[in-house]
């Protein structure tokens, strides 16, 4: 089970962390981790990854401003949002896969049901 908690509403220039708990079966290093948005009337798209060694990966676009970790003894994958902007308005998704860590959404078999991120 994924359970997201963090989102919000900022102004934009402002911050904000997201964060996804682990339990149960996803609660284990065989998986890895990603955290994905989803904007109304647009695809879902990566914002970053946990592989299984715990090396991150963010899309080019968003280096710099998004930073993901993990806390290994909170079973809590992180996501935090820096210089945010309107367009960074949408649903965020933590997901966890059994596979290779990846930007595509159908690598990841299991989600969270996601957390609210406004930026006006």
């Amino acid at each position: 089970q994924l359970v997201e908690s963090g989102g919000g509403s900022v102004q934009a220039g402002g911050s904000l962390r997201v964060s996804c708990v682990a339990s149960g079966a996803t609660n284990s290093d065989r998986f890895c981790m990603a955290w994905f948005r989803q904007a109304a009337g647009k695809e879902r798209e990566a914002v970053g990854t946990i592989a299984h060694d715990g090396s991150t990966s963010v899309p080019d676009s968003m280096k710099g401003r998004f930073t993901i970790s993990k806390d290994n003894a909170n079973n809590t994958v992180n996501l935090m949002m820096n210089s945010l902007k309107p367009e960074d308005t949408a649903m965020y998704y933590c997901a966890a896969s059994r596979g290779v860590a990846s930007f595509s959404a159908m690598t990841y078999a299991y989600w969270g049901q996601g957390t609210q991120v406004t930026v006006s």
